[in-house]
């Protein structure tokens, strides 16, 4: 499916903080990536869906060079990603990722999980780095949890503070690599909750998920991958009411059965 342009969207003008162009990458004899062409714009909510194996968490992890690929290029906020030490930090400076497990340091309490970069990367004192940390937990519901270490909180729990702690840089743009697969069915709700209000603040979020409510409440636009590429993308109105591939509808036959 061609681009949409801002009017199709139902958008504003706004300029692209991340332009992926005829993206290409391989795991060995394995393209994983097939031509990709894709616009976020700045303050949009994008959900990418797809089978396992799509490529969708591929996609994502190399918009912040976790992943390189071989052909293509990938710009983030006027910065095009190389093999460029400085231009990777300049991007991460900026993107922040929350990913399926948390990633959380195991002898570290929350509060120093959250106020380690900011101090070490971004050369905050520990008084700044501590106050940001201690409102952001707030924000996220659990401030009261700050001394605790991450093997002391349930798995929702953990995940509200890696969220926390990706907006402790202070991220332009907010990546999640399906942040709710490793949780319980009843801890699912408590951090697609939090997500839902970060996207009310006008933050650009890329989310790759299943979670088919949470795309349908909040994103501006949905795209389904399937085998490397991107098949279909559209507002969440028409990509659940008018599917129109055959291989969008199957999937959504199968994931809204389940």
């Amino acid at each position: 499916m061609s681009e949409l342009t801002n009017k199709e969207m139902g958008r504003k003008d706004c300029c692209d903080i991340i332009e992926v162009k005829a993206l290409n990458k391989w795991y060995g004899d394995f393209h994983a990536l097939k031509e990709i062409n894709l616009k976020v714009q700045e303050g949009e909510i994008i959900v990418i869906c797809g089978p396992s194996g799509s490529g969708k968490s591929t996609l994502i992890r190399c918009v912040n060079f976790l992943e390189k690929f071989q052909e293509g290029s990938i710009t983030v906020d006027g910065t095009e990603l190389t093999d460029d030490v400085k231009k990777i930090r300049q991007v991460r400076s900026e993107v922040s990722m929350v990913f399926q497990h948390f990633n959380l340091f195991p002898h570290l309490s929350i509060i120093n999980n959250l106020t380690l970069a900011p101090i070490w990367v971004h050369n905050e004192t520990k008084k700044q780095a501590r106050e940001k940390a201690l409102k952001l937990l707030d924000r996220v519901g659990i401030k009261d949890q700050a001394e605790k270490y991450p093997n002391q909180l349930s798995g929702g729990q953990q995940q509200r503070v890696a969220i926390a702690r990706a907006l402790c840089t202070s991220p332009k743009i907010m990546l999640f690599d399906e942040p709710t697969s490793a949780l319980d069915p009843e801890m699912i709700a408590e951090v697609l909750d939090v997500m839902i209000e970060l996207a009310k603040e006008g933050i650009t979020m890329v989310c790759v998920t299943h979670e088919m409510g949470f795309a349908k409440k909040v994103a501006d636009r949905v795209i389904f991958m399937d085998e490397g590429q991107i098949i279909e993308q559209n507002t969440p109105g028409k990509f659940f009411g008018n599917p129109e591939s055959a291989r969008l509808q199957l999937f959504l036959d199968q994931i809204l059965s389940q």
